[in-house]
Order: structure tokens, then sequence, then C-alpha cells
């Protein structure tokens, strides 16, 4: 390992997430500044590095340091201090301070200020208010720089660094020292990994009790990551065993203490118990530990999870109770009241459908594409709104409230801003004693509904009002985890409504026929794009994924744009980010070929080009721009490293720090585009997707096109997405708890 000196020269990147860092270092013995790259921070331009690593060769930059561990080199001398201190590094500490603080310790100076910074009030003009604002800004300036030096000396690897202090704050260190596996409970990702390393390193013994407990929670968090509710206590076992390295067996106790600490919420499983004899005595009620029991299955919930999926039972019981108020309408008031505000005649089924709303405190409205789903939502908005009651629209994410007030004509809220969610807090403000004012309460795209979310949404409604849930069940399953409308749905305790009838216009589109022929297990025949047929659903072949990313780039950027000239009319979709074929190549082969442009800006993944189509990645409520919200980059401002995005006329600007908020859009996964409809889709499906190829992503992905749908990839890939009607298996008790009396 080499180490190089110098002095910092200019921060070039530094990814905020995790402090990846391109800078310059101006190094003595070198006449140009010296490009270092890796996991830096808490430092300033200005300061002195000591950095080791080795020396890389970029393909395009040329030579550069690549970081493997680095110091701050604090200067030694009195001068350097006092234009250390003076420089404004430290807020509160100016020149003149500084001299004074520097000319009454000397040398010591900077030792002080780090352990003994109770002497400053030694000096003239520095009371107990001015000593904690020096204190705290030391802090603040070098925490991250204690976090990630320590991290290195431990060989935990330092990228996550930032989101250990994000957590923390001014007491990670004390974390990383004194409770390591605190990390793995509140950083599921990678909490950890990170904190066995240091624990390990520190001495403490591979079967030690918090070693253990810390494994089990870090298991529970991995089987929610997968859209789990709860871990069946032999799989928990068995992968804790694989993570731990220790004996399955050695995990009952660790279980029962997280048990009696509530840090874990036990249920067993209806059915036989077998009690043994030490049990028997004490089955009346009293904990008498895990390991005494014998049931057929036990389930291990994290508490938030188990107090989710049981309130949301709960409440739609509590809900279900109370009586309804509905005023008596006719159905030929019904048709002419539609007729009349709409211009819509309803369908019998859809008329039937509306007058059994009506009578019901909770219901669901299923259904595929083309049987009228939207039109009942508007035909029931206008019955309520003749009846006096208050109805509000509201759906998972931006684009689907966005589009659900697009068809319906009526404003629609995205959950979390109806709810008043305080992201910084991560806390909603509305709940059961502050709830929503309204009568009515219909959730459309309600399939996108994970348990937590459901929970908050039942919560803060009224038990007076109603709920309607509006879905399409065979979609994917929420990001977040559970299977909360199917739980309902299956569960047989509220009515259901599932529209069947394909309207004559959708009738036409063989987007629609497809679709339901995909839904019903009937592998549809599709026309080749070859065909002298027109048609609105086409299939290309292309065996190798190289092939599939030259057939959309050739699609997107003359045949099909001829007809769709605007960026935001064409969607490419593919199941997997990663691959040729998947959306980090193809956004990058994209953007070559559909914009030329020179001027952008770079970030670590892209550079970002005026006229890019781009995705905001994560809730941000500052700027009103939430996940999967899609934008055209309107202006780089290049002398002031900032980036205008337009989303649907409004222009939210971003700092160079903010970008990894954004990604290229021109191709997005299935999953993201959920609750969204394009007016042309392109579809990559390649065997290089298999672990993800299945009907519900094959449907989602073609549902999302109105106007053209185009397959890319090979026979086979299809096939296996038809063929694969297994979806996976997501272990929720809500539907048990909604059929328990």
């Amino acid at each position: 390992m080499i180490t190089i000196q110098g002095i910092l020269e200019r921060l070039t990147y530094q990814n905020p997430d995790n402090h990846y860092t391109i800078a310059k270092l101006r190094v003595r013995q070198i006449s140009d500044c010296v490009t270092i790259v890796g996991y830096l921070a808490g430092v300033f331009e200005g300061e002195t590095l000591e950095i080791s690593g080795e020396w890389v060769n970029h393909h395009k930059y040329g030579d550069q340091f690549k970081i493997e561990i680095y110091n701050v080199v604090l200067p030694a001398t009195v001068s350097g201090i006092k234009k250390y201190l003076g420089s404004g590094m430290i807020k509160g500490v100016g020149k003149s301070l500084a001299d004074k603080i520097v000319n009454h310790f000397q040398e010591n100076t900077l030792e002080i200020i780090e352990n003994e910074p109770e002497k400053l009030r030694d000096i003239h003009g520095i009371g107990k208010a001015k000593k904690h604002l020096i204190e705290e800004a030391w802090n603040r300036h070098h925490a991250v720089r204690r976090v990630m030096q320590f991290l290195q000396k431990n060989g935990a690897g330092v990228v996550h660094a930032a989101a250990i202090l994000q957590t923390y704050g001014s007491h990670a260190m004390d974390i990383l020292q004194n409770t390591p596996y605190l990390i793995a409970r509140d950083i599921p990702k990678i909490g950890f990994k990170i904190a066995d390393i240091i624990a390990l390193q520190s001495g403490i013994k591979k079967d030690d009790d918090k070693r253990l407990e810390a494994c089990l929670i870090y298991t529970l968090l991995s089987f929610e990551q997968d859209g789990h509710v709860y871990g069946l206590k032999t799989d928990i076992f068995k992968f804790a065993s694989r993570v731990s390295g220790i004996e399955y067996d050695k995990f009952e106790l660790a279980l029962e203490s997280l048990t009696d600490s509530d840090e874990v919420q036990i249920e067993y499983v209806p059915g036989e118990e077998k009690l043994n004899d030490t049990d028997s005595d004490n089955a009346e009620g009293n904990h008498t530990g895990l390991a005494n029991r014998e049931p057929s299955e036990i389930r291990v919930y994290l508490p938030r999870l188990y107090m989710a999926e049981s309130g949301i039972a709960s409440r739609i019981k509590a809900v279900l109770s109370m009586p309804l108020i509905s005023h008596e309408i006719t159905k030929d008031k019904i048709l002419e009241e539609i007729l009349s505000k709409l211009a819509v005649k309803l369908s019998d089924e859809q008329l039937n459908v509306v007058t059994k709303v009506l009578g019901e405190k909770i219901v669901v409205i299923t259904g595929g594409p083309g049987t009228g789903k939207t039109t009942l939502i508007r035909a029931l908005c206008e019955i309520f709104n003749m009846q006096d009651k208050k109805t509000v629209l509201s759906a998972p994410t931006g684009r689907a409230a966005r589009r659900l007030s697009e068809v319906t004509g009526n404003k629609a809220f995205t959950l979390h801003k109806l709810l008043e969610f305080d992201h910084e807090n991560q806390t909603f403000g509305k709940n059961f004693t502050n709830p929503l004012n309204l009568d009515i309460f219909i959730v459309d795209e309600a399939s996108m509904v994970d348990t937590m979310l459901m929970y908050k949404l039942i919560e803060a409604m009224p038990a007076t009002a109603s709920l309607i849930l509006v879905g399409d069940t065979f979609q994917l399953p929420s990001v977040g985890p559970g299977n909360v409308l199917s739980d309902i749905i299956e569960s047989d305790s509220i009515k259901v409504f599932s529209l069947t009838k394909i309207f004559r216009q959708a009738q036409e589109s063989p987007i629609i026929t497809h679709a339901h022929k995909i839904r019903n297990g009937k592998m549809p025949q599709i026309k080749t794009l070859e065909s002298d047929d027109l048609s609105e659903f086409y299939f290309i072949e292309n065996q190798s994924s190289e092939k599939v990313v030259q057939t959309i780039i050739e699609l997107c950027s003359t045949r099909i744009h001829r007809a769709f000239p605007h960026i935001n009319e064409i969607q490419v979709l593919t199941p997997m980010h990663r691959g040729e074929a998947g959306t980090i190549n193809l956004n990058q082969q994209l953007q070559k070929t559909l914009n030329k442009s020179k001027n952008g800006i770079k970030t670590r993944d892209f550079i970002f080009k005026p006229n890019d189509k781009v995705m905001h990645l994560k809730n941000n409520y500052e700027k009103d721009v939430f996940n999967g919200d899609i934008g055209i980059i309107h202006e780089i401002i290049k002398s002031e490293d900032r980036v205008m995005v337009d989303y649907d006329g409004r222009i939210v600007e971003y700092d160079i720090l903010e970008l990894d908020e954004l990604s290229l859009a021109y191709a997005i996964s299935v999953h993201k585009s959920q609750g969204s409809e394009y007016s042309a889709v392109i579809i990559a499906l390649t065997t290089a997707h298999f672990p993800l190829l299945q009907r519900n992503l094959l449907y989602t992905a073609m549902t999302r096109g109105k106007n053209l749908v185009i397959i890319v990839g090979s026979s086979k890939a299809l096939e296996t997405a038809f063929n694969n009607n297994k979806t996976a298996l997501r272990l929720s008790g809500l539907k048990e708890k909604l059929i328990k009396p």
C-alpha cells in the first residue's frame, strides 16, 4: 500500500449518501494535482491529508489514486493552527478569536478543543454558550472523519458511514464502540454485517447473547425486505444460523429473550399444540419459554408489523360494526344522474355494483383493464355528491394520484400527503385521535398499498365513514411487506365486486384483449412487427440481450418516434436494473442515441443533459417530488452546479449534491411503472431476466400501454413468464385475523 500526503485542492464531486469522492490533491513532489477517488468524508478544501492506497489507471481519465485509508493531518505549529482555526471551518471561530485561543494554548490548542473543551472558558470572552458552540462545531466537523477512520481501522468498510451518521449523529462513535449491534436493528440493509465485524474485532464471542439477538432481528428485517410480514421460527433460525455460523438450536434462548423484552412478537398458529410436562402446570397464560412448546408452527413478527396487521383486522371489524347512514336511491335515479352529469350510460354490471356499494361500509372493486373501474369511480363520486357526502380520492403514489385526477376530473391525493406524513420524524399527522374529515374514502391502485400504509390509512379513517378499495389483484404486489388487498378479498370478510365485462371499445384493443387472455391463463397469438396487419400489440423475436438493446434503440429513435414524437409518450420497461437489457445499460444507450446535447453534468453513474428524461428516486417533501415521478431536464447551470427539472410544467431545482435523487428514465423497471400509463410501451424480455419472469410481471408491463405495446425478446422468455403463475409466497396473517371472530 502506497502513502502520499498533500493539501486538498478541490472537491470535484462527493456523493452525500455514501461519501464517494473525486478530488484533487496537491502533492509537494508532483507538479500537477493528483486525482484521488474513493470514500472520503469530514474533510474540507485546504486541509492536509495523508492517504494510503494504490495507483489505478482509468480508461478515460488516466492515472488516479484510489483511497483505502486516509487521515487528516492537523497542523502542529502555532502559525499553522492559527490559520487552520481562523479559516472559518469551525463555526463560531473567526480569525481574531482563533488568534486569542492559540496565543493562550500554543501548540496544545487542537488537543485542548478535542479532549478538554472546558478549558476554553479560561479565555476572556468565551462563556458557557460560546464554549458549547465551538465544541459542537468541532465535533460536527470531525465526526464523519472519526467514523470513517474507525470503520477503516476495523476493516468494516466506509461506504455506509453516511447512513450511520445520519441515524446516530453525534452519538455515532459511542454506538460503534460500545453497542455496535444497535446498528443491526436501526439500519437493516447493512447494520448486522458492519456491527458484527466491529464486535468480533473487539473480542465478543460468536455465541454471545447480544450477537444472536441482533442476528435474529437482522433476519426479520431481511424477511421484511422480501415482502414478508412475519417469519416462521424454523426459517428464521436456519437463516440466522447461516449468517452467524452458529448452530440452529442456540437461537432458542435468544428468541425467548427478545420476546420477553417485547422486541419481537410471537404468534402461535391456530391448531394443535403439544404441551410437555413442564409446560402443563403453567398452560394458563403464563410464559414458560419457547423451548417448552411444540406447536405446529410459530410465527415471529417485528412488533410494528404485528401491530399493523392486527390493527388492520380490528379496525375493519370496528368499521363494519357501525351502522351505515345511507339515503335510498333507485336504479333509475342513478342512471338518470350519471347520464346527465357524465354523459355516460352505465352497463347493467356497473349499475348493479354502484347500487350495492351504496349499501356497504367497506367494499373492494376489482377488475382488469377495460372493465370500467374508472367510470365506476366517477359515477360513485357523482352519487355521493348528490347525497352531500364528502368524498376523498387517493392513491399510493404521486403518478397514480395524478392519473386518477385526470380520468375522474376530481382532485386526488397521495396517501402520504393526505395522512400528513412527516418525513423528518417518520410520523403521520392523521390517526385515530386526529382522523380525516370525510364520509367516503376511495383508494385507487389498492394492490400497491402495503401492510404499514394500510394500517395508517384505516386508522385515520373515521369509523362512521365508508371505505372503497379499487385495484387489480393480478398486478405485482406492493413493494412493502404484505398481500393486503388479496388477503382482504380472500378472507370473505367484506363484499368484493369484480368487474368482468370488457366494454366494446376496449374489446377492439389488442392490448386489453391480450392482457385479459394472459390474466385468464390463455397465451395470446401476438403479431410480429413485420406483419402487414396494423395492430397495437407486437412481438419482436431477439435471442440475445445485445440484439434486444439494439432493436429497442432503433424503435425509440426511428419507427415509433415518428408516431409518438414527445419523449414522455414512449416508455421502455424491463424487469431488472443490472445486465445488458437492464435499466442502467438501456438508459445509457438510449441517452447516447436520443440526446446529442454536449452540455452535461456528471454524477457517479450518469451524465445528465438538458432534455434528458429523468425519474426522482425517493420522496422529497420539501421539493414536493416523490419516488417514481418522471420529468424532463429543463436546464443545466454548470457554473452553479444546478439542474432544473420540469415536472409537468413545474420547475424543481437540484444542486449537485442532490443528483443522486435522480436517475435517467428512458428505461425504468416494471415495478416503478405501476400506477402509470404511457402512449407506447416497449418491454424488454430476455432469458437473462429469468429470476423475475412471472405472469403478473408480464401482465403489469402490458397494461401500462394505452395505444401501443411491443415486446422485444425471446419466445422462451415470453413463455417462461406466461407459464410462471406462482407468485412469490409472502408470509402474512391478515386473512386469518380477518376471518377470526
